[in-house]
């Protein structure tokens, strides 16, 4: 598929269902696109819709199946917007750092392909407002889905959720306790952590793939 150049192509490209409940469409709003006049729309198409699939299939569906709908803050970044929010102090990373995470469609240096997504879940921020509440939704993610990369911010317990060809399983947060919560090494890492997490919802069945 073609980068859009026109009303008419990009309109094709957010009806592209990436799964069961998302479309590209529901990925490409951004403030500072909005808000500056830049074009939020990926240069690859193909390469965007290949990984936004395996985010919402394999992360974001399992997600809203269990806790309810989903609200996406934040989450697919053209090159060209994300470049400048990294200038501007918008808080973006640098493009290198963003490749294969907000830029879709964009492989990381080691030519991996990845997509992440930020989302509250109105189930755990409306339940968990205390300090470290975030803890709770990073070790039930943990335990259960194939995520590659957490990182969790302070106002409703938002979360950068990424799926990647190379998954590091690392959980890092701005919200306190700040740092990294655990990766591959630590104590922590390993077996149940479902006293962390009581009377969370078990996991849901997913729904079918879109046909």
């Amino acid at each position: 598929m073609r980068k859009p150049a026109s009303m008419k192509g990009l309109e094709d490209l957010g009806r592209v269902r990436l799964s069961a409940n998302f479309f590209l469409r529901d990925f490409l709003q951004s403030e500072i696109a909005a808000f500056h006049g830049l074009r939020n729309i990926p240069d690859d198409p193909d390469l965007a819709i290949a990984a936004g699939r395996r985010l919402c299939e394999d992360l974001l569906e399992p997600l809203q199946a269990t806790f309810g709908r989903l609200a996406i803050r934040s989450a697919y970044r053209s090159a060209e917007v994300n470049a400048f929010g990294n200038r501007h102090g918008l808080n973006c990373a640098s493009n290198a750092a963003s490749a294969a995470g907000h830029i879709w469609d964009v492989r990381d240096a080691e030519g991996c392909m990845g997509a992440t997504a930020c989302v509250v879940v109105p189930f755990v921020a409306d339940r968990f407002r205390e300090e470290g509440d975030w803890r709770r939704l990073a070790w039930w993610i943990h335990d259960h889905l194939p995520y590659a990369s957490l990182e969790f911010f302070p106002k409703l317990w938002a979360v950068n959720i990424q799926w990647h060809e190379r998954p590091k399983r690392i959980i890092s947060s701005f919200a306190a306790p700040r740092g990294i919560l655990t990766r591959p090494g630590m104590a922590n890492h390993a077996g149940s952590h479902a006293a962390e997490y009581e009377g969370f919802p078990a996991p849901a069945p997913r729904p079918a793939a879109a046909p």
